[in-house]
């Protein structure tokens, strides 16, 4: 079994479980290739810049960050350089041989780049122009599978390689969690996305409400209904990972007992393929 592990990269979210669960996964076996945000590390980059950071919603609800020229610097000041560093170190503190990737490195992550984005500002619809971010439609899977018969755990993260209108290539942003769903599509794995609450709640407010399990369509429309924010992101995210070819994906906490083997055995949410209606 190969899983895919998006650690995110929010204030709350303390690594380490999950690398101490990414080691017992590797002593148990079982190959393990993880995805990483950086979310609080790039706005202390952009603090650090004197750069305001600019968050956007699309007009389907979901929130995101825009990605102008100085935000993408220092996205690639923040990600492989800082975070993807420390937690290749935190897994080799454990013991796992880890090599720390971006996106760009081999054409991990690869697609065209966006230079306009639709967003929603006051109510109206607007066309907001200056992003460097991009449509992942390729990954290096050979590179993938390469490292983890090697023994290797791959940690990876953005930026991507965005194929601009000529052919040539730019380094862009892309959410790490429709990253590490792009990795768990192509590697038929399953894929688990660690945040800082217990999973999908049906009222964002109440823990108690926590959406426990996905089968069916029925089901799988009133997770979308419930999904607010950012939490709309994971279950797109949820539904590429599923169609691309994930058998599963579970969105869990990422600082509870052994977070990662715990949601495979079923805390969190988790989303089957069957939940997913016909396109």
């Amino acid at each position: 079994m190969t899983v895919v592990v998006k650690i995110g990269g929010a204030r709350a979210v303390d690594p380490e479980g999950a690398l101490a669960d990414v080691a017992a996964l590797r002593e148990e076996g079982e190959d393990v290739v993880v995805v990483h945000g950086g979310s609080t590390m790039v706005d202390e980059t952009l603090e650090r810049l004197g750069i305001e950071p600019e968050y956007v919603e699309t007009p389907g609800g979901v929130v995101g960050r825009f990605t102008d020229e100085a935000t993408m610097e220092a996205f690639k000041m923040a990600m492989p350089g800082v975070v993807n560093t420390d937690l290749v170190a935190g897994l080799q503190n454990q013991g796992v041989d880890a090599v720390g990737l971006s996106g760009v490195d081999g054409g991990l992550l690869t697609g065209p780049r966006k230079s306009a984005v639709r967003v929603v500002e006051n109510g109206k619809k607007k066309i907001k122009r200056g992003d460097h971010s991009g449509t992942i439609e390729d990954v290096n899977d050979d590179l993938l599978e390469r490292l983890l018969d090697g023994g290797y755990t791959p940690v990876a993260s953005v930026p991507m390689l965005g194929v601009e209108d000529d052919g040539s290539y730019t380094p862009v942003n892309s959410d790490a969690d429709r990253s590490a769903a792009a990795v768990a599509g192509a590697l038929d794995a399953d894929l688990v996305l660690l945040t800082d609450t217990r999973g999908v709640y049906r009222d964002p407010d109440d823990p108690e409400t926590l959406i426990d399990r996905v089968t069916t369509p029925d089901e799988y429309d009133g997770l979308r209904t419930a999904a607010e924010g950012f939490m709309k992101r994971k279950v797109m995210a949820a539904e590429e990972a599923l169609r691309g070819g994930a058998p599963s994906v579970v969105v869990a906490d990422a600082n509870a007992d052994e977070p990662i083997r715990s949601a495979l055995r079923g805390a969190g949410t988790t989303i089957e393929r069957d939940a997913l209606p016909e396109e």
